[in-house]
Order: structure tokens, then sequence, then C-alpha cells
């Protein structure tokens, strides 16, 4: 497949990943052809609305005025030139890797592929899985790949919210299944990103993924025990990584949180875990870190005890704020956010639970949580009506100091507070 063969992409999946990725090959001049499942996405991208508040409806308008388009129907996959998946890869019930998306999006497609086609897989996902579940499917019509169909793996690295890089700035790492189909994806990527990473084989490029995350994964679960630590031993966390942080070499900073949201990092590790049990390798160290951060909410929901515990109330009765649901800052994210999940744990307890995020002014549906609530406006008024303010995110809108002025009880989780003050506990 040589760049100038590459005239139309169709992109699976208008998520966080799939929607700025397209958005991003329409400014390049490629007519892009959008799937999902989703009609109501389908509908927007019509409208020319977007559904991911930190990208506007202005990307969506240009990208449509460039020829993006959007369609349920996958017979169309026939019209494109590449193919290129970003669906969830979540964890089943058992914390097992849920492949039903990735899987059942290959299988929507292959009756429409043809001859010349350039399929990437950009789903996190465990090493194998392309030429495990892909690949015999992809074949299974008679194609032979690398010649008649070229399949790749390049996972995502979007990072939403982050002002600092885009689609287009962040090095983008792919594996081929074989060395055409390495040539045809690196002719592809490079059109729409400044840099292109080739690495040895699709097994490569996923691990390569799951190292990112479970990296992270695992530091934060070390720096969450050390604010364990530092809280039983009356040390301020926070002065400590700032001290740390200002040695110029040997050290990254981690932050502590109420626990690991985002659909990457709480899930990823799990998947690695998975495979290497088929290769009979017990991964503790990935493992046990992920049971901090599981840990992070229960622990959060204690120290909102004692704190209520030491003025004479109970949490059974307390009406509760939490400050930010989102999973981070900045963003209308709610993938796998642990302030749904201390949410769930303070009703538990008998709280009366609302909360405030302007990202997310209505809770959303999800597969597992429901609430039905909408976003409180945050006045001083407001604010001391509650008798815990509990910060779970720290976007940047919120006016902190007039929280910490009205505020009978603050319970801060991200370090928003850094002075100490009679109505502020750290968790």
């Amino acid at each position: 497949m040589k760049q100038a063969n590459v005239r139309a992409v169709g992109v699976i999946g208008l998520g966080y990943v799939g929607l700025p990725l397209a958005l991003r090959f329409a400014e390049t001049g490629i007519r892009v052809l959008g799937f999902d499942v989703d009609e109501s996405k389908i509908r927007a991208i019509g409208e020319g609305r977007s559904y991911i508040k930190h990208i506007g409806d202005a990307a969506v308008q240009h990208g449509c005025s460039l020829g993006f388009s959007a369609t349920a129907d996958f017979s169309r996959a026939s019209e494109v030139d590449a193919l290129i998946i970003c669906v969830p890869t979540p964890l089943n019930a058992h914390r097992e890797p849920d492949m039903r998306f990735v899987i059942g999006t290959t299988e929507a497609l292959v009756p429409h592929l043809r001859a010349g086609q350039l399929i990437s897989l950009e789903s996190t996902t465990y090493p194998g899985t392309t030429e495990e579940e892909l690949r015999p499917r992809i074949e299974s019509r008679g194609f032979k790949v690398g010649e008649d169909i070229f399949l790749v793996f390049s996972p995502e690295r979007e990072d939403p919210g982050n002002p600092h890089f885009r689609t287009q700035t962040i090095p983008k790492v792919i594996g081929g299944s074989t060395p055409a189909c390495l040539a045809a994806g690196v002719a592809l990527y490079s059109r729409v990103i400044d840099k292109v990473v080739p690495v040895s084989s699709t097994r490569a490029a996923e691990m390569t993924k799951l190292l990112e995350n479970i990296h992270r994964a695992v530091n934060i679960g070390l720096v969450n025990e050390m604010k364990i630590i530092a809280d039983r031993m009356g040390i301020d966390i926070y002065e400590v990584i700032r001290a740390a942080a200002t040695k110029p070499f040997g050290f990254v900073p981690y932050y502590p949180g109420p626990g690991l949201g985002g659909h990457c990092i709480p899930i990823d590790p799990f998947y690695l875990s998975w495979k290497a049990r088929e290769y009979g390798v017990n991964t503790r160290f990935i493992e046990l870190a992920g049971q901090v951060n599981s840990d992070m909410p229960q622990w959060v929901v204690q120290k909102v005890n004692d704190a209520l515990n030491e003025r004479e109330r109970a949490v059974k009765g307390s009406r509760i704020l939490v400050l930010g649901i989102a999973y981070k800052k900045n963003v209308d994210d709610m993938r796998e956010s642990p302030a749904v999940v201390l949410m769930e744990l303070l009703e538990a307890r008998g709280a009366i639970v609302a909360y405030a995020d302007p990202w997310v002014p209505v809770f959303p549906t999800m597969r597992e949580h429901h609430f039905d609530l909408a976003s409180v406006d945050l006045t001083p008024e407001s604010v001391a009506s509650f008798d815990v303010v509990l910060v779970a995110t720290n976007h940047d809108v919120f006016d902190y100091p007039m929280i910490q002025a009205n505020a009978k009880l603050i319970v801060d989780t991200r370090g928003v507070y850094l002075e100490r003050a009679s109505n502020v506990v750290r968790a």
C-alpha cells in the first residue's frame, strides 16, 4: 500500500480515541468515514455537534466540511482504503479481558473487506490479540495477510484534555503482521502523525502499550501506599513529593489520589496478568499495585468517617458533596472514575450524596453505575449546606478559596489545599 493509494479511511469507534483521530485524518485531506453503533453519535456528527466537551463543535464542523461523515452501516467498510479499530477493551466480572467489542467489530467488518485494504487495531489489549483474533478471521475470507490485506497494531496514546499534546504530535508506535504490513502502516500513519515508531511485530506493539500504562499504575500504587504511611506518621506526602522532585535525575514525581480512573490504567495491567498465566508467569508485582490502587476508595471513605467522628457526626445521614466526578481534571470522561465508587460506598453507609462537576452536568448512563443526580451549582450557600465536601477530581474551574471559606469540612484526595487548615483533612 503506497501513501498515494489512501484516499479514504474508516474509523470504527468514535469515542475519546476515534473521534480525534478521524478529525486529524480529515485535516490532511483524506475522506473519513466514521463507524459507530451509537446512533446518537452518528446524529451529532451529522449535525456538526461534538459529544466530547474538550473537542468542541467547531472541530467537528470543520471535519465535516472536509468530508468527515459517520454511519452505523458496516457494509460501507468496502468504500475505504484503511480501517482503524478504536473500540473498548474492558474487563469482565472476573477481571479478565472482555474482547467482545474487538471480536464483534472484526466479524462485522470481515464480510465487507476487499483486497488492498489496511486494517489497524488501536484498542489496548494483550500481546497476541492481532495475530490470534484478527488475523484468522480476516484469512477466513481467503485473503492472505501481507499480500491481499495489510494488518497492523498501533496503540492509541490519547490523553484527553491535555493541552500540550494532540493526535498529530504524539509519536505513534506501529507493529505489522509482516514487513509489508508494517510498511503499509507506516505509510498511512506518517500522513497524519509527526513521528512514527516502527517495532518488530504486532506483539511488541501490544506489549509497548501495556508497559506504558503498567509503568504508571505501579508508580501510582507506590505513591498511594506511601501516602498511607505518611498519613500515619503525620507527614505531608505532597511536601515530600515536591522535595523529591527537585532531584534532577533518577526520580519522576507521581501523585496520589482516590483511586485509578480512565479506560487504560485501571484495566490494562489485568490484560497482561491474564495473558502471562498462559506462559506460567505470576505477575505478583503488577497485581499488588493494582490491589493498592483498587483499595484507595475504601481508604478515602474511612478518612471521611474518621473526620466526621472527630466532629461528633456519623457518615449516616451526613450530606456529602463529591467535588468532581470525571476520572481526571478538565475532561468529561467518566470511564472507571473512582469518584463514582466513592459515591456508592458513601451511599451504602447511609450518606446523602450529591456532586458538583460542570464537566458532567447530569450523571450519565453507565454500564455498572447509576445515580439520578445533576451537578450542584457551587455557591457559598450551597457549599455551606453540606457536612463534607469531598475533593475527588481537581478541575481547574472550581473556586477553591470560596469552597474552603464556606465548607464545614473538606476531605481532599488531590492535594488541592497545600496549607494546613482546621476544616481540611487530607485523604
